[in-house]
């Protein structure tokens, strides 16, 4: 019998092309990642993979192993949601995932409530950029800036919030539009809405600082380096900085809710579900 553990590292290894990619969506240390793909070469006495400096190949013996532990993967995981799914009661762990923005500002400080709604229930609470798989168990729900089209998902949209170019009181008071200075996102994040209407407004004005990071963005604003697009969630009320009207029409995001349909029923999970709704429509 194979170890079930090493055959998803593997799997997991297959998918993400890297050590450390696979190390990053296991949660473990890349060493364990190649320990347990060793493991797996020597009990199926297969060369699994080439190993490369910067990446490892998969050899044709390792292509048809990973298509096959693929579908097992995926059973795998359909068996974790249903047994998630047949827990009674309002309690266990519940995974959220979210863009750090929404974690940090709209999540977090309110999930206190939930802890005194439903003492049994234990948060994790994951504040990425990337889209978590909600099949492959990596979050039980997902709030996203888009409606997604992955199969078995159910999306509901529950929120939508506003941008606004926002700088320090003292830098709009003593610079003249013509000189203001800009606070972008970086390539990454190029297409976003919010992207393109902060650099039409630029025109040809300095760009000084492009981030990936809202909080940087927000930051920078705050010590006067130029205006950043900010949602309203993060300016306004913020004693640091000032909305600067532009005049053009403001750009916003929808928020939606995301859960694989096999949980949409947990008791837990429903719970989580009804909280993040709350906390969207106090933002």
């Amino acid at each position: 019998m194979l170890d079930w553990t090493d055959l998803h590292h593997f799997v997991v290894l297959a998918r993400e092309g890297t050590l450390s990619a696979a190390a990053r969506a296991l949660g473990v240390d890349h060493v364990t990642v190649a320990r347990r793909v060793a493991a797996l070469e020597a009990a199926t006495a297969l060369k699994l993979v080439d190993r490369r400096a910067r990446s490892y190949a998969l050899t044709e013996d390792g292509r048809r192993i990973a298509a096959a532990a693929s579908t097992m993967e995926e059973a795998a995981f359909g068996v974790e949601r249903a047994m998630q799914a047949a827990k009674p009661g309002i309690s266990g762990e519940v995974s959220i995932s979210a863009p750090p923005s929404l974690a940090n500002a709209l999540v977090a400080p309110r999930l206190i409530t939930l802890r005194r709604q439903h003492p049994g229930i234990l948060i994790k609470l994951i504040g990425e950029k990337r889209s978590a798989s909600l099949s492959r168990r990596e979050a039980d729900i997902a709030l996203r800036l888009s409606r997604p089209s992955e199969p078995g998902l159910i999306a509901r949209r529950i929120g939508h919030f506003g941008f606004s170019l926002y700088g320090a009181p003292s830098y709009l008071k003593e610079t003249p539009p013509h000189a203001f200075t800009f606070i972008a996102y970086d390539t990454s994040m190029e297409e976003a809405p919010q992207q393109q209407w902060l650099k039409t407004i630029a025109g040809n004005r300095d760009i000084v600082l492009r981030t990936s990071d809202l909080e940087n963005q927000a930051a920078a604003a705050r010590a006067g380096l130029g205006l950043a697009a900010l949602p309203h969630f993060l300016g306004e009320g913020d004693p640091r900085l000032e909305r600067y009207e532009s005049g053009e029409k403001e750009v916003g995001r929808d928020v939606w809710l995301l859960v694989h349909r096999d949980l949409r029923r947990a008791p837990a999970v429903r719970a989580v579900m009804e909280f993040l709704v709350s906390c969207l429509k106090s933002s």
